[in-house]
């Protein structure tokens, strides 16, 4: 707990409270959807039916979303035999079995086909052709092969594609690794509606869309969730009507305007388990930096308890770039193409406009450093000193559910 000056503005999302009856309401999406027929009518008892679920590193509630789901297709007379369910990993590192339970509960893992998709197995992708943006994609062969496509997940902000859920569950989620870089990659990264809030144009998600469309899927279920990760809504049906009425449904909650820009920003993650590591933290820093000022300071607060992480190329790429700068002019070498290089991308922006400062327990002040921040062990001394050194007219927030935040100077009201 830190005592702040009270003279810190809050910069949070509205409020919403959980669902009543959770169980209820998913039925209900289930049966009475947005833009198509009630899935059970969808659904022949030969058909074989793969179920895309968020990894670890989201916060969908997937033990209380999934059960139901299978419950409704069994009913309609699906076997247990012919459920598979597809652990939407994108590039992230698979789930321990201990990891798998915890995210599903053990009556699903003890009782159905659970797979996690391996974006580096060639044996396991199929080729779809190439997008209109010119990027060759292969996606998971056992969800191409399904007779029933279902993705499942949770909406919120996105700091690069808009929001997530809809089809981000395909692209990244079940794509090859090829199409996950082409699709993040520096160019797409950089144009200015890959961002906060923004669909429409943002090329990012607009090739997120139409990959999605190319391998058919039958029926979404995404969800909104407050920062008790309790439910607040529920989208289901059609992959585009429904992730455009949960995705209003998010905007309208997590617009939040501010007159001035700030000097400081206290910010986090948004908590477990989006602050499992530093990359994901970007997230929030990026959701900081939209309101504070250029020569600003931005106070990062997580937990990191899987470090920067050590798997994937985060790490590495901020020790062979040694700086910001470096991380971009690296980026800009002709060819040059690495896993995770858009994280790196979007910190090394943040960080040519605004200092970001990180307190972790889960780092040790190197690791924090060989990342390109400055270790913080003190927030409310680092606090004192920065407020100081900006003068006595200096403007400070804090923003506690971070990247649940779309923060917008008035003036420049995000599109969608």
């Amino acid at each position: 707990m830190v005592e702040l000056p009270s003279s810190v503005d809050l910069v949070s999302p509205s409020v919403i409270p959980g669902l009543l009856d959770e169980r209820a309401a998913l039925l209900d999406a289930l049966r009475n959807p947005i833009g198509t027929i009630p899935l059970r009518e969808k659904v022949k008892p030969t058909d074989k039916v793969v179920i895309v679920h968020s990894d670890i590193t989201r916060a969908t509630p997937n033990d209380r979303i999934l059960p139901i789901l299978i419950a409704e297709l069994e009913e309609a007379g699906i076997q247990p035999a012919n459920i598979t369910l597809l652990n939407a990993l994108g590039t992230h590192r698979p789930q321990t079995e201990a990891e798998l339970r915890r995210m599903l509960g053990d009556q699903i893992v003890d009782c159905y086909r659970c797979l996690q998709h391996n974006a580096f197995d060639d044996t396991n992708l199929v080729p779809l052709g190439t997008t209109s943006f010119g990027n060759p994609v292969r996606i998971n062969r056992q969800f191409m092969e399904a007779d029933i496509k279902i993705l499942t997940g949770f909406i919120e902000p996105h700091f690069f594609a808009g929001f997530s859920g809809g089809p981000k569950g395909v692209l990244p989620s079940v794509a090859g690794a090829e199409s996950v870089l082409s699709n993040h990659g520096r160019d797409m990264i950089a144009n200015p509606k890959s961002t906060w809030g923004v669909t429409e144009g943002n090329p990012i998600w607009e090739e997120m869309r139409e990959v999605a469309l190319k391998t058919n899927p039958d029926f979404l279920l995404n969800v909104t969730l407050n920062v008790h990760r309790q439910i607040t809504g529920i989208f289901a049906g059609d992959l585009l009507a429904a992730h455009a009425a949960g995705c209003a449904f998010v905007k309208a909650r997590a617009m939040v305007a501010v007159d001035q820009p700030y000097d400081i920003a206290i910010t986090t993650n948004s908590g477990y388990p989006l602050d499992q590591n530093l990359y994901q933290t970007v997230k929030g820093m990026s959701a900081a930096s939209q309101i504070v000022r250029e020569g600003g300071t931005i106070i990062m607060v997580a937990a990191c308890e899987d470090g920067l992480p050590d798997h994937g190329g985060y790490a590495a790429l901020l020790a062979e770039a040694g700086s910001p700068r470096g991380v971009l002019d690296m980026l800009a070498r002709p060819g040059f193409s690495a896993h995770d290089q858009w994280q790196v991308q979007i910190q090394a922006l943040i960080q040519l406009r605004q200092r970001v400062h990180v307190y972790s327990d889960g780092l040790t002040d190197d690791q924090i450093a060989r990342a390109l921040f400055t270790p913080c062990r003190d927030i409310p001394a680092a606090l004192t000193y920065l407020m100081n050194h900006y003068g006595p007219d200096v403007r400070v927030c804090v923003m506690p559910e971070g990247p649940q935040t779309i923060a917008y100077l008035r003036e420049a009201v995000p599109s969608s």
